[in-house]
């Protein structure tokens, strides 16, 4: 990786990421982006660190000096990337960051429900006690 680019993990099994993704690629024009499908069947988590289910809870990126960030943060760096950075700093304006946090927390622990692709495991409802 370039001391330029930016690493970001993504499900390529969710319709819903593999749209934001192929348009970040088609913006990505300097080749700053390295996108990596965790979903690939070659796909092996403990490059980063983390287990498959820490990246499947969340998107996960990497900065070019191995940090890792997640969520909200992940797209900051993304759309940075592609030439939308004069836009990052209204994404964290008081109310408009927690906004976008708590937006995208409920959207990621839903994912996999709003992209239809819920099994019992994954979707499972904690039992009553």
């Amino acid at each position: 990786m370039s001391s330029e680019s930016f690493e970001v993990f993504y499900d390529g099994d969710c319709p819903l990421c593999v749209r934001e993704i192929n348009m970040l690629r088609k913006l990505d024009r300097k080749g700053r982006i390295v996108f990596t499908d965790i979903a690939s069947p070659g796909f092996d988590a403990r490059v980063t660190g983390l287990t498959h289910e820490e990246l499947m809870a969340s998107i996960r990126g990497r900065m070019a000096d191995g940090t890792l960030v997640e969520g909200v943060e992940v797209f900051r760096q993304l759309y940075s990337a592609v030439g939308l950075k004069p836009l990052i700093p209204l994404t964290r304006l008081p109310g408009v960051r927690q906004g976008l946090e708590a937006g995208y927390k409920v959207f990621a622990r839903n994912r996999l429900r709003l992209t239809g692709r819920c099994t019992e495991e994954s979707c499972a409802l904690p039992e009553a006690v």
